[in-house]
């Protein structure tokens, strides 16, 4: 049977308002009344009920976190980052997978409304007119993380994908290499077609390298897509001397394909991740890489959504963090 405040109140031998000042910490309790009822608890074995709470304050200290996929190492750390600032400031995770499926996303967006969470932490690979149109529709505070919304509506964090992925294609060229490979995410993604693309291009052109549409390839972000794309790669007339990979999975997919086909990373051709996931420091030789801080990107994404939730001032609502290169032994 499950037991209500009303149970306690009538085992403690006071009212219902005093065993819930006692259960929300108020301290206008006296001190012999709160021990009584925190016994009277302890004795029933009393679980507040979060759902009428929430109903009676309007608050169920609850989030929704919307990801594409919680296997994903790179996602893992956001989620990672939102739970701990979210453990600190009291509220609870509910973590759900969309597949990057545009319907299932719209569908978890009104499932998470429906269980009248507070706030909305959502990470999705492509931002459509119609997700800006339910995020804005939405009765409770949404902030997007580690992805990208072209019309800066949406509170957001990022770093500057487009800076990011020029500074690791320059960091090639002034080594010497003319004939850098990019290997891409999906193109019908913004962050790889907007922005990583963009910034590969820039680094080129700034350099007085002619563009070649054949150094470009799509990948799906897996490791077998890196494989396909240098064995596609390998076959030009005149393949790459360097590789800029888009993730750090499709890199350690690329370094492994190379090895296949007996070249020496870096003496041969040198390859460049996006991320730094552990992925880059399991493979040989390690994956130098642009470190992309996933734990803070969801940490600040989660401290952000709390300033919106508790109505505090917001200076800025497009949050971009710093970015930088590691450097390991797959450069030279």
């Amino acid at each position: 049977m499950n037991i209500t405040i009303y149970d306690v109140a009538r085992e403690a031998n006071v009212s219902m308002a005093t065993v819930s000042r006692v259960v929300n910490g108020n301290p206008n309790v006296k001190p012999t009344t709160r021990k009584k009822v925190l016994e009277a608890i302890e004795r029933l074995g009393y679980r507040p009920n979060a759902v009428a709470r929430g109903l009676a304050s309007k608050k169920t200290t609850t989030v929704g976190v919307i990801i594409p996929d919680i296997a994903s190492i790179f996602f893992a750390e956001l989620a990672r980052g939102i739970e701990d600032i979210a453990t600190m400031y009291k509220y609870n995770i509910i973590l759900s997978n969309s597949d990057q499926n545009k319907e299932k996303e719209l569908h978890l967006l009104n499932t998470m409304l429906g269980k009248q969470v507070d706030g909305i932490v959502f990470m999705g690979g492509n931002i459509t007119s119609e997700h800006v149109e339910e995020f804005k529709k939405s009765p409770v505070p949404v902030v997007l993380a580690a992805t990208i919304e072209e019309s800066k509506q949406i509170p957001s964090v990022n770093i500057d994908y487009e800076q990011a992925a020029y500074d690791a294609v320059n960091s090639l060229i002034e080594k010497g290499h003319k004939n850098v490979a990019f290997l891409s995410g999906p193109f019908h993604e913004l962050i790889n077609k907007g922005r990583k693309f963009e910034g590969y291009k820039k680094a080129l052109a700034d350099a007085g390298i002619p563009f070649s549409e054949e150094l470009v390839v799509e990948g799906d972000y897996s490791y077998d897509s890196g494989i396909e794309a240098f064995e596609k790669l390998n076959e030009l007339s005149a393949p790459p001397t360097a590789i800029f990979v888009a993730t750090d999975e499709m890199a350690l997919g690329v370094i492994h394909s190379i090895q296949d086909l007996g070249k020496v990373i870096p003496n041969d051709i040198e390859v460049i991740g996006f991320d730094n996931t552990r992925l880059a420091t399991m493979v040989r030789p390690q994956l130098t890489t642009v470190v992309q801080p996933m734990y803070d990107i969801g940490a600040v994404a989660m401290r952000l959504l709390t300033k919106y939730m508790n109505k505090e001032k917001v200076d800025d609502h497009i949050v971009v963090l710093p970015h930088r290169i590691e450097y390991r032994k797959s450069t030279k």
